[in-house]
């Protein structure tokens, strides 16, 4: 199994989308108990573009322009973080600060081009979730790829100039011709979409599907 070409796995995701973070973190089981090697690429998915950078709300404010209502807010957020616990994360919402995620999405298309994309996604994640950090402004965002040992004033410049800004809105364009409603967002080798945080039995079921299938092709 491991002499089988990598499968190749695009994720659409939300630095915003609590789910994705708990998805990431079952997929990452998934490939671990399969021992199936794959490369992944992740695509920008902004769940709330018209968020300011400086949104001045309460969690509470947030769910209910997201359409939850204010009862439906505290039994919400017990559910996510429950859920991010059980797969080791440490969600904090009294801490959390919402912003846009648009510049996110661009530091994020920037690693990559450094090599360090599945790291920055990670780092900026947490940030997000579990530290309180600002992920929509540039400094804040450059402090972060300093942290992963990238170059900071590389990135700031980035950010400055809005340099990976139409790679974020083809990732949205590709989302919507792919019909992708929601994220996070799953697909196997160009052929097959799987939405939502799966657990990770389902997700290391479909590894070895397709590494079974590779090795019938190959």
């Amino acid at each position: 199994m491991s002499e089988t070409t990598p499968i190749k796995v695009d994720v659409w995701s939300d630095i915003a989308c609590p789910w994705c973070y708990i998805g990431k973190r079952k997929f990452e089981s998934a490939v671990t108990e399969s021992g199936i090697p794959v490369g992944i690429e992740y695509h920008a998915y902004e769940l709330a573009p018209d968020l300011p950078e400086e949104f001045e709300g309460s969690e509470q404010d947030y769910l209910e322009i997201r359409g939850y209502s204010a009862d439906e807010v505290q039994p919400l957020l017990t559910r996510l973080v429950g859920a991010a616990k059980a797969v080791g994360l440490d969600f904090d919402y009294d801490i959390l600060r919402h912003t846009n995620m648009l510049k996110g999405h661009q530091l994020i298309r920037w690693a990559q081009t450094e090599g360090r994309q599945l790291d920055m996604v990670e780092r900026i994640l947490a940030a997000h979730f579990e530290e309180g950090r600002h992920v929509g402004r540039d400094e804040d965002l450059a402090d972060l790829a300093a942290e992963i040992g990238l170059d900071r004033e590389k990135a700031l410049q980035a950010l400055k100039e809005n340099r990976f800004r139409e790679d974020v809105r083809a990732d949205e364009l590709l989302a919507r011709q792919l019909g992708i409603r929601g994220v996070p967002y799953y697909v196997f080798d160009d052929t097959y979409g799987v939405s939502g945080a799966q657990d990770p039995s389902t997700f290391a079921d479909i590894l070895r599907q397709l590494a079974q299938r590779k090795v019938v092709e190959e």
